[in-house]
Order: structure tokens, then C-alpha cells, then sequence
């Protein structure tokens, strides 16, 4: 009687394992030989694809963009770093840092950082992230922001609208080079945030050139606000005042105490000042250099 074709299929994939449900068949020589081969060749498929998913999963090096993409698939909610250059590097860092999930995309097999990157543990895929496939591939459409910071304005800007088309509700972070652009791209296209890297970098070189301690300086609409590391010198008229006495007579805010081995992102208004305790403000450059004229 001949078999149904589930019944055959079924004992085709028995034989895989040795296992015969039918009886021999009967017949030319050539039809009894796959009697034979099935579960050699089905066997060896089978071991071939177990060792192969067991090398991907132990071997970093064999694993491949497959890898790589399957990896980002299980991501949600993460930040998508498009250009791992020495800017995209130290963002991922930061990212990490701050417990958030990365997927990087970069362009150059052979960049810089790339090794750097891989270091990390974090999905690297290969490709032009200007490509809608690419960007869709690092998971755009379950991210929670993406951040394109490659060397060109133009690319970071295809990037970002391929990545506001595809997720309307993700967040962009947009490096440029030019303020004005930067401003007009955030108002016109309603990207969340266009940060241009002359208008960070230019507050930091020219406060760092007035004589006081800046650490970082950034603007609050017209108004250059810095953030300052000052340390109370022995003899120091600041000696004994407090901090509330401190932020009231130069108007400006305590964000971080450190006196010996005791630090306070939330200074006690009424704690005293010391020689060698260490203190951030944030103020003006006016007001710093007030403030470094009486210590």
C-alpha cells in the first residue's frame, strides 16, 4: 500500500535518527540506496547545524554581522550610535556608563574603534547608516534615540529623518558643525535636539583662556554659565564662611563639596568652609573671577 505523504514525511525524518517506520522498500536499487543515505545526510545536517550555532555561540570571532544583528533584535528601548569615530567611541562610553543599552553602526570595518568598540560587548553592525535597511537592522523602530555623529552634516541629517520617518517618537541627538544650521534643522524639522560641536567646544576654549578653573561651560539662552573647581587656599578669606553665606554674596550655586574623604553633591547650607576643601560652583565668569580674587 502506497504511503500518505504526511506518513512519508514523517518516516523520512525518523530515518534521520535510525528509526524506520515503514517496512523496506521494495523496488530498483537506486530507491532502496535513499533508504540508506537519509540518515547519513540528515544526520550530518543536523550535526553540522549544531556545531555551527554552538561555534557562533562561543567564538566572537566566527559569529559575524548575523550575530550582530540578531543581538540588536533583542534590544528595546536602547540608543542607536551611528559613527564610531573618536567622538561616537567616547558617546558609547558615556551611554554605558549611564546603564543604557548601545547598538553602534559604523561604515569602516578597519575604523580606529572598532576593535575598542567590540571590546565592549555591545552590537556592532557594518553598513551605511544612511540606508533605511541599516538603521532598521540596529532596531530604529523599538529605540528610544538615536544619535548620529559622523563627520558629515549631511549624513547625520539623512540619518536622522530616515530615523524620525521610521519612528516618529524616537528621540534625536544630531551632531553638527554649524550653530545657525543646528538651530534651523531643530526648529524645521522638528528634530528633539541639534547639538553643534563649534557652539559646545567655543564657550570651553574661550572661558579656559580668562585665568579660573573652568571645567565645562555651556549657554542658558544669552546667559555663559561655567562650572568651576575651587579649592580653598590656607589663608583664604573664604576660610570660615559657610556655604549659604558663599552662594548668597556671589550669586552663584554650590553643586559639589569635598572636604578629605567626605564628599556631598547636596552641601549643608551651613557648613563651614576650610583650607583644601575642594568645591564646584556654577556661575558666570564674573562672578568667578570674584570669587578667585577673594580666595
Amino acid at each position: 500500500e502506497r504511503p500518505s505523504f504526511a506518513v512519508a514525511l514523517h518516516a523520512t525524518f525518523a530515518l534521520i535518527f535510525f528509526e524506520t517506520l515503514l517496512p523496506f522498500p521494495p523496488g530498483p536499487w537506486y530507491v532502496q540506496l535513499i533508504y540508506f543515505l537519509a540518515p547519513v545526510l540528515g544526520l550530518a545536517a543536523v550535526a553540522d547545524g549544531v556545531l555551527r550555532f554552538g561555534t557562533a555561540l562561543v567564538n566572537k570571532q566566527s559569529r559575524g554581522q548575523a550575530w550582530q544583528v540578531a543581538m540588536a533584535s533583542t534590544y528595546k528601548n536602547h540608543v542607536i550610535v551611528c559613527g564610531v569615530g573618536k567622538v561616537g567611541y567616547r558617546v558609547i562610553l558615556e551611554l554605558l556608563r549611564f546603564g543604557r543599552d548601545v547598538v553602534a553602526i559604523e561604515m569602516d570595518e578597519n575604523g580606529r574603534f572598532v576593535e575598542k568598540t567590540r571590546a565592549l560587548g555591545i552590537p556592532l553592525i557594518f553598513g551605511n547608516a544612511r540606508r533605511s535597511e541599516t538603521i532598521r537592522l540596529a532596531g530604529v523602530t523599538d529605540a528610544d534615540a538615536i544619535i548620529p555623529c559622523t563627520n558629515d552634516e549631511l549624513t547625520n541629517l539623512d540619518i536622522a529623518l530616515d530615523a524620525r520617518d521610521i519612528n516618529p517618537g524616537i528621540k534625536v541627538v544630531m551632531r553638527m558643525f554649524d550653530t545657525d544650521l543646528a538651530r534651523r534643522v531643530e526648529k524645521g524639522f522638528g528634530i528633539h535636539t541639534a547639538f553643534s560641536t563649534s557652539a559646545l567646544a567655543a564657550p570651553s576654549f574661550a572661558a579656559a583662556a580668562m585665568r579660573v578653573n573652568v571645567q565645562h561651560s555651556f549657554y542658558v539662552g544669552e546667559e555663559l554659565l561655567n562650572l568651576s573647581e575651587v579649592v580653598i587656599r590656607p589663608g583664604s578669606a573664604l576660610v570660615g564662611w559657610t556655604v549659604r553665606r558663599l552662594t548668597a554674596e556671589f550669586d552663584l550655586s554650590v553643586v559639589f563639596y569635598r572636604s578629605g574623604d567626605v564628599t556631598d553633591l547636596h552641601a549643608d547650607p551651613d557648613c563651614e568652609l576650610h583650607a583644601g576643601d575642594v568645591i564646584l560652583v556654577l556661575a558666570t565668569l564674573a562672578t568667578l573671577h570674584q570669587l578667585n580674587e577673594r580666595n
